[in-house]
């Protein structure tokens, strides 16, 4: 059967045995590859690791839903940061999922379409590309045109995978395992890292929706209200005549992909990463919306500076005291206010009131975390700044390391993915921008310092949008 043809594996146990399959054959193979080492075999480990990576991969791309949508987000993990730099395989192949997951067929793909919208594609689309442009964890998107001309994007659901992804939500352990093994393949978090069942109960929450296309459709008209004459920040528009449960399509978005971006000139990458910043921290501090899968697959470059953001899927919602707490948190660390700090964390389910953890201890971790918004200004990205970062919220081998004293709150699960995230993207575009002004200005604590932040903010003054630290309830 050929790779486009392959069904998604369906069933609990199906879906389940050959990741832990998979996950127990690795583990011996890493221990007989440290042996053949010792024994005079060079870089015998080095060569597990990379057939491993691929492997785990292949595995996780043609099983789709759930399990290809794991990998991608671990992909976003700057691996060299984590222990001593294993986990660069399985990041360099990981990667592939971000943009490179086996499409459907053809003819599977029109039959898809053509039975959710209960018309043939002719009838709907003037042209229609069979090949698709992307392919990814949930579906695949072709590019198309209109009867009335507009260019569009397509989204066409891989079928199977809705209920691959119910299985798989079913069934907890299993996005748990995944990342046991991911952790476990370097040996720099394993058992140690707390708390994974209550991440993957939240990863699997947002993967769970992703699956409704008429939820997306919503998510993206939601972000299109609140970005409605932004000066530099795109959202496509819903065409609701040729969209469905299975099929969605959007306006399509011209510029360039995440490659051709980071080729370009530095001064344009400053930008576009100053954007990125404030559509990913702006929307839950102008709104309640947190976007909360930021990969540069879903970026569209322009040369004008201006980003368009592509899918919207995996999108939380806040309520008033989650968005208050986000905030509240990263202020009280820009500010230094180290027992407003602990309160915060302690009000937001980090650690209990009575728990060792001081008000500096707090600081310490988010000062790490965080560090680039405390670091002079404007900041350059660089590996070995976001490694603070990566190594706080993930390398906890360290006995005194504060996560072992506390749990990541469900809330900011999401939180910690979008700055290791963004620091990522940011690094590879070897960005320098204001990035505390840029939250500074957001939050309506301090007038913008940098040319897009007085285009920003005069466009939040002109909408009449609230701030980061204003009361949403009341405004």
């Amino acid at each position: 059967m050929a790779d486009t043809d392959r069904p998604v594996p369906r069933g609990r146990m199906r879906r389940t045995m050959p990741v832990a399959g998979f996950t127990a054959r690795a583990a011996g193979g890493r221990m007989v590859a440290a042996l053949r080492e010792r024994a005079g075999d060079a870089n015998a480990v080095e060569r597990f690791h990379e057939r491993t990576a691929e492997r785990y991969a292949d595995l996780l791309g043609h099983s789709k839903g759930v399990l290809m949508k794991a990998g991608q987000l671990m992909s976003m993990v700057d691996a060299q940061a984590v222990g001593g730099g294993e986990l660069s395989p399985y990041q360099r192949a990981l990667t592939r999922l971000q943009a490179d997951a086996p499409p459907m067929d053809p003819a599977l793909a029109r039959s898809v379409l053509e039975a959710d919208l209960g018309r043939t594609v002719e009838e709907v689309f003037a042209e229609f590309s069979p090949d698709p442009m992307a392919a990814a964890s949930i579906g695949q998107v072709h590019r198309a045109v209109l009867p009335d001309g507009r260019s569009v994007a397509v989204k066409i659901q891989y079928p199977g995978v809705a209920q691959a992804i119910r299985d798989d939500l079913s069934n907890t352990e299993l996005l748990s395992t995944v990342f046991r093994f991911a952790a476990g393949a370097a040996g720099a978090m394993g058992t140690a890292m707390p708390d994974i069942e209550s991440a993957a109960d939240e990863i699997a929450a947002r993967i769970g929706e992703e699956v409704d296309y008429r939820r997306e459709a919503a998510n993206i008209a939601a972000f299109g209200d609140l970005y409605r004459g932004h000066p530099f920040i795109r959202i496509p528009e819903v065409v609701p005549s040729a969209s469905g449960d299975r099929v969605l399509t959007m306006t399509y978005m011209d510029g360039m992909d995440w490659a051709a971006a980071q080729q370009a000139d530095q001064e344009l990458k400053n930008c576009w990463a100053e954007v990125i910043a404030r559509f990913a921290t702006g929307s839950y501090r102008h709104s309640n919306l947190f976007h909360a899968d930021p990969h540069p697959g879903n970026y569209r470059f322009n040369a004008d500076g201006t980003v368009g953001f592509v899918d919207f899927g995996c999108v939380k919602v806040l309520t008033e005291r989650q968005r208050r707490l986000i905030v509240g948190v990263v202020r009280a660390t820009i500010d230094g206010r180290r027992d407003d700090l602990r309160g915060l964390m302690v009000e937001s389910g980090f650690f209990t009131a009575e728990s060792t953890l001081s008000a500096d201890d707090a600081y310490g971790w988010f000062a790490e975390i965080l560090y680039e918004l405390l670091a002079d200004q404007p900041v350059m990205y660089t590996e070995q700044a976001s490694a603070r970062a990566v190594n706080s919220m993930i390398d906890v081998r360290a006995a005194d390391h504060p996560m072992r004293r506390m749990s990541v709150p469900p809330d900011f699960v999401f939180f910690s993915r979008l700055n290791l995230s963004m620091n990522a993207i940011f690094t590879a575009l070897r960005a320098s921008f204001h990035a505390r002004a840029q939250l500074d200005d957001q939050d309506g604590v301090a007038p913008p310092v940098s040319e897009l932040g007085c285009r920003h903010d005069a466009w939040v003054r002109d909408r009449g949008l609230p701030y980061g630290t204003d009361d949403h309830d009341h405004h």
